[in-house]
């Protein structure tokens, strides 16, 4: 392996947890790779919401600009995708990529993120990120005072639906595979003060009308005009490499994610996990400032292990 093969981190992921890290890396003088196989979760998304300063930026737009500003600071980013990695003797790691090359990293920080499986109902994937959307947080401004469905894929879609209503007056809860004795006492005690209706059956379709939702049809042929679709689509974490490398992972409702302290290292020396790697809620800002968190505290591993001790 040679020399230019070796870095002192590599970041796998260039979203927004990937290119802060390298940000804070590359200010620190770090050399550092970032490997981006180009996927980014929110690419279905116009624009982006709630990052101060950043409000209604393109996710495309946001990505070209950090990669800017990291090879301002002598970092470098090649489009690419691990196929492997394997911890050494002495702590250092092996990257293999897919075109064929092998790197050594002394700190490794994986921010690859989660990919979205929607449910398997036509029209349904054409509309995520338009029309078709998960998070109020990140449209809810925009579909506000619009007649708004969600689409229920689980018993926690009652607590998605609630939360609608902060946007919407007309909320209608699709129940579509969950039955209605899936719904507690509860549940229904809170969605009936909250004014949303529940609407059992299952959902044949999202019907599009001139590029725009316009309804939701049942299998018994019933439509519902709606204007705007929620749903919780199911998260897969991109943890491969993390347990490839022998990190602890912990069960949660939303997939399997790593055990990490505060600064984001996991169970494995010199291994970090940042951004939607690290957990399933991380918007684009918290994905930012996780990033940001383990770059720093990489730098001063990096500087007490030259020094001969360990960092605070």
């Amino acid at each position: 392996m040679t020399e230019n093969s070796a870095y002192e981190v590599v970041v796998v992921g260039g979203g927004a947890a990937g290119l802060s890290a390298a940000l804070v890396l590359g200010r620190c003088r770090r050399r550092t790779l970032v490997v981006d196989a180009g996927e980014p979760r929110n690419a279905p998304s116009a624009h982006m919401h709630g990052y101060l300063s950043r409000d209604g930026m393109s996710p495309a737009e946001f990505l070209a600009v950090g990669r800017e500003e990291i090879a301002r600071y002598g970092v470098e980013l090649v489009r690419d995708r691990v196929v492997d990695a394997a911890g050494e003797e002495g702590g250092d790691f092996t990257v293999v990529l897919a075109g064929g090359r092998t790197v050594r990293a002394r700190q490794l920080v994986i921010a690859t993120g989660v990919k979205d499986e929607l449910p398997p109902l036509p029209g349904l994937a054409e509309r995520f990120g338009r029309d078709v959307v998960h998070c109020p947080y990140c449209h809810g401004w925009e579909f506000r005072d619009l007649p708004t469905g969600v689409l229920a894929t689980s018993p926690l879609s009652v607590h998605q639906a609630l939360m609608v209503t902060q946007w919407s007056k007309d909320v209608r809860l699709f129940l579509h595979e969950l039955s209605e004795s899936g719904l507690t006492d509860e549940d229904l005690r809170r969605l009936a003060a909250a004014g949303v209706t529940v609407v059992p059956g299952e959902v044949a379709q999202v019907v599009v009308t001139d590029d725009r939702l316009t309804g939701i049809r049942l299998t018994d042929g019933t439509l519902h005009d709606r204007e705007v679709l929620y749903t919780a689509p199911r998260a897969v974490p991109g943890n491969g490499l993390l347990a490839r490398l022998g990190a602890q992972l912990r069960e949660t409702p939303f997939g399997s994610y790593p055990v990490i302290d505060e600064r984001g290292l996991t169970t494995v020396p010199g291994l970090w996990a940042a951004g939607n790697a690290s957990g399933f809620a991380e918007q684009v800002v918290n994905a930012a400032s996780r990033g940001y968190r383990a770059g720093a505290a990489i730098n001063a591993e990096l500087l007490m292990a030259g020094l001969g001790v360990s960092a605070p």
